[in-house]
């Protein structure tokens, strides 16, 4: 596997499924010095290696839903935060390989398939966004455990 972000290292990997149905092989590539406690302080790349066809509609509108598990989000910034979405992430095939890049100070930037396809704006949204595997609330905890594996305390 190549890092999709310069400086960085495999801390860990997981599939992720849900009822059984297999969704996604993620990987967590870490730069020196990340810390579980407090990700966003860190740069890093999240990789999905997509397994099913998803919409970008649907994979929107399943981030909001995972980004409440963080705390509560009012209805502007949910629907801010959908559009975004929506409008930055493209609808999925089996074998896309979706990746969310965050660099403290910057926009999230998303590739798709090693190219750029758009960033969205926000310390706030990237935390939210990346809390989805990474926060202690994940409704995946032994994804976001396999993902952290290698990364320092």
């Amino acid at each position: 596997a190549q890092a999709p972000l310069a400086g960085t290292r495999l801390s860990g990997q997981a599939r992720h499924r849900v009822w059984g149905f297999e969704v996604y092989d993620a990987a967590l590539w870490v730069t020196p010095g990340f810390s579980a406690q407090a990700p966003e302080r860190s740069a890093f790349a999240l990789e999905l290696h997509y397994l099913r066809d998803f919409s970008a509609r649907d994979i929107a509108s399943r981030s909001i839903t995972e980004m409440r598990r963080s705390g509560p989000l009012t209805p502007e910034q949910a629907d801010q935060w959908q559009k975004a979405l929506e409008t930055t992430l493209p609808d999925v095939r089996k074998g896309d390989r979706l990746t969310g890049v965050n660099q403290p100070g910057q926009p999230t930037a998303f590739w798709l398939n090693g190219k750029s396809i758009g960033d969205i704006a926000g310390a706030d949204f990237a935390k939210r966004f990346f809390g989805i595997w990474l926060a202690p609330q994940t409704s995946a905890p032994a994804l976001r455990e396999a993902l952290l594996a290698g990364a320092q305390p």
